[in-house]
């Protein structure tokens, strides 16, 4: 059943992608390149048109206009789908109607057990993306960035940085990236590499003429992997070490983070006789640190750096002063 399912994914990649490499099939359905070379051969036995091109740009293709019919969704499969049903920024985007219709026909066009499952999916689990206690952002030019980037077109922005500070650019828009709530668009100068700009600090933007080419071997998802890897390297520059009252490692995760507070934890000795843990963290800046430490009260004890912990003493004094 597992192999019956892979050559039918192996096969979907070929009608949906075109030429693949052995390595790329291989990466996709997460198997070795030896397995897909088995995985050619059986599809071949059975009759598919599947063939393969020698060389460097080669790779394995079907014949062309060949279509397999073997493309019907189990119930699962099909309940999955409605749970990327984001209504919210699809009418960002001015797809609501469009999102709306799909959904309509692809219910319709479902069996009854699959179509089953898929209606008590929308019924029984909602995604809300924007995080607690903010909503989300006024992007009043996301459907031209959405239009831009659909049609590989050059776009001129004027855009508010950090510090309230304009700048005018002409970018290439390769993609639109919806994080907790915030939309940002994945976009390059001409020529140059690729950078992001928060949709809602675009405070104009003109569509221009003529059309540009993506960079070949540029993959959005990958893109954004790594530019989050290096924004949280970039956003914690220094360290702190501290130590944490028994019982309270859930609400320093809850304050600080929950990765950076578990990494911590599981590198963390044993604690004192009183139960005490000594924690090392990393912070933006000894200032962020102090504003975020100060919420857990006394459930934690700054011990270094001697400056966070005399800003911390600093608190504490004009504190006792305010309440006596």
């Amino acid at each position: 059943m597992v192999r019956a399912s892979r050559l039918l994914s192996l096969l979907l990649l070929l009608q949906t992608r075109g030429r693949m490499t052995a390595p790329e099939l291989a990466a996709e359905l997460e198997v070795s390149v030896r397995t897909v070379y088995r995985d050619v051969e059986a599809l071949s036995a059975a009759g598919v048109p599947v063939y393969a091109d020698r060389g460097p740009a080669g790779g394995y293709q079907l014949l062309d206009g060949y279509r397999t019919r073997l493309n019907g969704l189990t119930a699962e499969e099909a309940s999955s789908l409605f749970l990327a049903g984001l209504p919210g920024p699809a009418a960002e985007l001015g797809l609501a109607d469009v999102a709306a219709t799909a959904e309509l026909k692809l219910l319709a066009a479902l069996p009854p057990e699959p179509r089953s499952h898929a209606s008590r999916m929308r019924e029984r689990f909602l995604l809300d993306v924007p995080s607690w206690y903010r909503s989300g952002d006024d992007v009043p030019h996301l459907g031209e960035v959405a239009e831009a980037v659909w049609d590989q077109r050059p776009i001129h922005i004027t855009y508010r940085r950090w510090g309230q500070k304009e700048v005018d650019r002409v970018v290439h828009p390769y993609g639109l990236v919806l994080k907790g709530g915030s939309w940002y668009l994945v976009a390059a100068p001409p020529g140059g590499p690729p950078r992001t700009y928060r949709v809602a600090r675009v405070l104009t933007l003109e569509t221009l003429p003529g059309r540009f080419q993506r960079p070949e071997g540029f993959e959005l998802a990958a893109f954004w992997a790594g530019y989050a890897k290096e924004f949280r390297e970039r956003m914690y520059t220094a360290e702190c070490v501290v130590k944490l009252a028994p019982g309270r490692g859930e609400l320093l995760a809850y304050t600080l983070g929950r990765d950076v507070v578990e990494t911590a934890l599981a590198a963390a000795g044993e604690p004192d006789p009183e139960g005490w843990l000594t924690l090392t963290l990393p912070i933006e800046s000894i200032t962020h640190a102090r504003w975020l430490l100060l919420r857990m009260g006394a459930d934690v004890e700054v011990l270094e750096p001697p400056e966070l912990r005399a800003l911390m003493r600093e608190a504490v004094a004009e504190l006792h002063k305010l309440y006596g």
